[in-house]
């Protein structure tokens, strides 16, 4: 899976290379697209810690978290049984 990187505490991301223009989006069209869907309401950053919490309630016991050096803006998850 993959997904935005960052912490789910705001108070750890203040040097996210994008984090201003990742927080505004989920302001903007997630905490109101998702919510009026019946979503979860979750917003773009919503975090690693969050991500593997819920992978793992999903029934993956081993959870693995990659980065790539090119990439800023995400995180990628290998989830198996």
């Amino acid at each position: 899976m993959q997904d935005i990187k960052g912490s789910c505490h705001v108070e750890q991301n203040p040097d996210h290379p994008i984090g201003a223009f990742v927080y505004t989006i989920s302001l903007k069209h997630c905490m109101t697209v998702s919510p009026a869907y019946e979503g979860e309401g979750l917003g773009a950053m919503w975090g690693e810690e969050t991500a593997v919490k819920m992978i793992k309630e999903a029934g993956f016991n081993n959870v693995d978290t990659h980065y790539l050096d090119h990439d800023i803006m995400n995180a990628y998850y290998v989830a198996t049984k």
